[in-house]
């Protein structure tokens, strides 16, 4: 792990992988993992659980320095620009194609 930082909405992780590791085999431990703590810790009134999926983008290791700061100012960015705003940005500046019904939900908010 090289860094990591969350919004209400969302999480950003920055890790380094080896070519043998699939993503999916670590992002699905992250998920359960982090779900049964945080429901036995009871830090939330109901059961916690993670959308469906997730979005992953590589970089170059020259990248590191930019894309830690932007992690750790997360709250700053995300006072100019939504995440669903940022997420898309990344896509398109990815050219990742992508169907509008996969996107992330908002999330819903207790009355």
């Amino acid at each position: 792990m090289l860094q990591i930082n969350g919004m209400p909405d969302h999480i950003h992780l920055l890790f380094g992988m080896r070519p043998t590791e699939a993503l999916s085999d670590l992002m699905k431990d992250v998920k359960q993992s982090s779900s049964r703590w945080i429901n036995k810790s009871n830090l939330l009134k109901g059961k916690f659980s993670w959308q469906e999926g997730y979005g992953a983008f590589s970089h170059s290791k020259i990248d590191l320095p930019g894309i830690i700061s932007y992690i750790e100012n997360q709250q700053l960015h995300h006072k100019k620009k939504t995440f669903t705003e940022e997420y898309l940005v990344l896509l398109e500046s990815h050219e990742i194609e992508y169907n509008e019904q996969y996107i992330f939900s908002p999330v819903q908010k207790d009355p």
